[in-house]
Order: C-alpha cells, then sequence, then structure tokens
C-alpha cells in the first residue's frame, strides 16, 4: 500500500471539495437511522438498559406485515430505529460495501465513563481508543462507538 499516495490524494479531495465557504445543508438532520434486530426484546433491553436510550415507540413496519418498527432516543432531536423481519431468516451482520462498519454516538464525558462501566458489568467485550471513543458490538453484530467528543467534533478537530 503507498501510503504517501493515498495521503496526496486525500489532500488533493480535501483541496478540491471542502470550501470554508460552503453553503448550509439542503437537509435539517438525521430523522432516524434503521438497523436490524432478531430479538426485538433482547434488543431493547440492550439499548435501553445497557446504554440508557429511552424506547421511544414500537409500531408495525408499514413495508412488512408483522415486523416491528422501534425506536430509542439517541438524544438532540435523533432516533436509533430497529426493524425485525420474523419469517425472512436473515444471515447474522456482515461488513459489505455500502453497508454500516459503524454508527457513533456522542456523549458526555461523564456519561461516556459511566457507559462504559455498564458495558463492563455486562460482560460486552469493547475496545477503548484515544480515550474518548468506545468500539463494541449490539446482540446482532452492528458496531457502535460511543464518542466523548461534541458533537461536530472528531479528536479536536472540527469536522462540522
Amino acid at each position: 500500500m503507498d501510503l504517501a499516495a493515498i495521503e496526496a490524494e486525500r489532500a488533493r479531495l480535501h483541496a478540491e471539495y471542502i470550501s470554508h465557504d460552503r453553503p448550509p445543508s439542503s437537509a435539517r438532520g438525521i430523522h432516524h437511522t434503521a438497523l436490524l434486530s432478531s430479538n426485538v426484546e433482547r434488543t431493547i433491553r440492550f439499548y435501553q438498559e445497557i446504554l440508557e436510550f429511552p424506547l421511544t415507540e414500537i409500531i408495525e413496519n408499514r413495508d412488512y406485515e408483522g415486523s416491528n418498527h422501534f425506536f430509542f432516543d439517541v438524544g438532540n432531536g435523533n432516533l436509533l430505529a430497529f426493524f425485525d423481519f420474523p419469517g425472512l431468516d436473515l444471515g447474522p451482520y456482515a461488513e459489505v460495501l455500502g453497508g454500516l462498519h459503524h454508527l457513533a454516538i456522542s456523549v458526555t464525558p461523564e456519561k461516556w465513563a459511566h457507559l462504559r462501566d455498564k458495558l463492563e458489568a455486562a460482560g460486552v467485550d469493547y475496545q477503548e481508543e484515544s480515550g474518548t471513543s468506545l468500539y463494541f458490538r449490539d446482540p446482532d453484530g452492528a458496531r457502535l462507538e460511543l464518542l466523548a467528543d461534541q458533537l461536530g467534533e472528531m479528536y479536536g478537530s472540527h469536522v462540522l
């Protein structure tokens, strides 16, 4: 792998596409991000009891009869949603091009330490990086990150 060439390409993309005079986004924000669940109650317990994201609603999925669509409050008007697809016999989580690599959720430094302790007490394996990131997997294998950085920042750099 030619790291110098990769860095040069990153610099070129930065120079060409990142503007200091950028216009406002056409979007208002992410309404929700939807993941898949193989077990609704297990997912609720993980996200609500361990991560402390309150369940806000559970309704039938309009696109698949018998399927649940349920939502968790992840703060700042944002929702994390799930579908289950009973009877479809979906395979296990896999990282694929165009798929989810990880979902990073901002928490305060105090809450980050508290949730790290809860993950440890629940026996959830995690990887701590840079003193502000915790990477771990949910019960169905989706990779999550709890990030103690402010929204719009990444490791001390402004990204918004």
